[in-house]
């Protein structure tokens, strides 16, 4: 009985305690979850992997080139200053196109990360391994491994150029990524969204100044001009990268050894800033979208006002919310603003450097009738709405043809505005009507090809971020509808164009006012056709579109 009774009494073993769970390495998690995303996003359609691939392999192939093209200036006297400008211009890329043209990759968009019990200096080893990981990182070593080629001399300049090449891409992707974590909070509020009209006006204005710059230094004795702001930008990380590998090169080590020491500081400084701003993002709470409340203006009704000129049923309707899309939505007016200002700025620019032509106003036509590409993606996840309203070719058509009107309320005054200031700037009043006929007719060619793409070649618009404009795995498949779409227009519009050149290089100048009746007819039928062609197939195809733009 006592040995029952102590058995009784006694306590029970002590469970041992599971053993620790091995540290998981985040960098290997976000690079696989980077190719994932990538993977996953050409899933399910063959044409989206074709796209992909295909602006995989252009990308490559133009790389090569480019890296090519560097290493043959391999002993010329302006090779430093040219490659040393290169990665200059290479640093402010990836510092702003990021912000403005992102591919929507979602590894990269530290919010997303805020609610994970990560760290915030192993999330910054992770972001930056993943952020290596993309076309736009390998075009980058490209350019930097044919930079460093063409000025590395010796066995001094060999090492350097070996320790340049992937200083220079380090220090781009962690500037771009930064900058990015930085300004995170603006970029996904709405005052962010609005900040997308001013970036590409900024963007389009700015390359024109470029090439208007760099035409007037050609003309006034080329690259021996920018000798005194190279001496300045190989100072200036990460372009002191490929100064490192200049200075060795020319035997200057104690000027190599500085720059690469600058080099390095300005990585390290970038990467303490990144984890410093990305501990403020995971630890801040997110204030950059309240605002007081205001008391809402009176709105119009949606059958008076500004719109009691448009018809009656579908095709009023669907004009109205084409063009309320925009003057509200930030993304659409932002393409919208861009394409206006950009389409006039160049051939003003051209005419005011005296190599204008009148035809140039062609340029805007073009500009605006890219407007017509992804109709539904424009919608966003707000298509199913519009879907439910067809289910018939017919009512596609009408769909179609609305939004086209639409865009031609807005492309016709604008292209009769280009072409007759751009006619008075070069002083070409009798070229004045074959070269809005042609433009006319490019307009036409545009919006056939719009409908045919928004069709076949649909692509989601993330709504989550401010210049996203391409889900992930999509971007493929969006460059494929637009520029083949662009090829496809030329060859519609083909025959206006040999007419013109005819009429022009024959000397028949006085003939050349028919291009703007046949320029007309011809944009009008062009248009017609590719609606009717699109029309059966968005019927058909529907429930792909739907999903299609709805990924967003």
């Amino acid at each position: 009985m006592s040995a029952v009774a102590s058995a009784a009494t006694a306590s029970p073993a002590p469970t041992p305690l599971p053993a620790p769970a091995p540290a998981v390495d985040p960098t290997r998690i976000f690079v696989r979850l980077k190719l994932s995303l990538l993977r996953n996003g050409l899933k399910g359609s063959s044409k989206r992997k074709a796209a992909y691939f295909g602006s995989l392999a252009f990308a490559l192939v133009v790389a090569c080139f480019a890296m090519l093209g560097l290493a043959m200036l391999h002993g010329n006297a302006h090779a430093g200053t040219a490659v040393v400008l290169l990665a200059a211009i290479l640093a402010l890329g990836w510092t702003f196109m990021p912000l403005f043209f992102p591919t929507g990759d979602e590894t990269l968009d530290p919010s997303r990360l805020v609610m994970l019990p990560l760290r915030p200096r192993p999330l910054v080893r992770a972001l930056l391994a993943s952020s290596l990981v993309g076309i736009g990182p390998l075009f980058t070593l490209c350019l930097a491994i044919g930079s460093v080629v063409a000025v590395a001399r010796g066995t001094a300049g060999a090492v350097a150029a070996v320790v340049a090449a992937p200083l220079l891409l380090l220090g781009c992707v962690t500037l771009a990524r930064a900058v990015a974590t930085a300004n995170v909070r603006l970029l996904t509020s709405r005052k962010g969204r609005d900040l997308a009209l001013l970036s590409g006006l900024l963007i389009g204005v700015g390359a024109q100044v470029a090439n208007f710059a760099s035409q007037r230094l050609f003309e006034a004795g080329g690259l021996d001009r920018l000798e005194p702001v190279e001496a300045v930008v190989r100072w200036l990380p990460p372009a002191t990268a490929v100064g490192m590998v200049d200075s060795a090169s020319k035997g200057s080590y104690a000027v190599a050894a500085a720059q690469l020491a600058l080099t390095v500081i300005a990585v390290a400084l970038l990467l303490w800033f990144w984890e410093r701003s990305l501990t403020k993002l995971m630890v801040t709470p997110d204030g950059s979208t309240i605002a007081a409340a205001k008391p809402s203006a009176r709105r119009e009704s949606a059958g008076g006002g500004a719109w009691s000129f448009l018809p009656a049923g579908r095709t009023g309707a669907v004009v109205q919310r084409t063009l309320r899309y925009v003057v509200r939505d930030p993304k659409t007016k932002s393409a919208w603003v861009t394409a206006l200002a950009v389409g006039l700025i160049v051939p003003v620019f051209n005419a005011l450097q005296g190599t204008g032509s009148v035809y140039l106003a062609c340029f805007g036509a073009g500009m605006l009738g890219m407007q017509m590409y992804n109709q539904f993606g424009q919608d966003t996840s707000a298509f199913w709405m519009v879907a439910q309203t067809i289910s018939t070719p017919r009512e596609a058509y009408a769909e179609l043809r609305a939004r086209a009107y639409a865009l031609a309320l807005i492309t016709v005054p604008y292209t009769l505005l280009v072409t007759t200031v751009t006619a008075a700037l070069v002083h070409n009043w009798g070229g004045f009507p074959a070269a809005l006929g042609l433009a006319l007719a490019l307009l036409g060619s545009m919006l056939c090809t719009g409908a045919l793409a928004s069709a076949r070649f649909p692509y989601s618009i993330p709504t989550d971020g401010a210049f996203k404009n391409v889900v992930p795995g999509q971007g493929g498949l969006a460059w494929a509808g637009i520029f083949g779409g662009m090829l496809a227009s030329a060859v519609i519009c083909a025959p206006v164009i040999v007419l013109t050149i005819y009429l022009n290089v024959a000397d028949h100048t006085s003939l050349t006012w028919i291009v703007l009746p046949l320029g007309v007819a011809w944009g009008t039928l062009a248009a017609w056709s590719g609606l009717r062609l699109a029309a059966p197939t968005v019927a058909r195809k529907l429930p792909e579109i739907l999903l299609a733009v709805s990924k967003g």
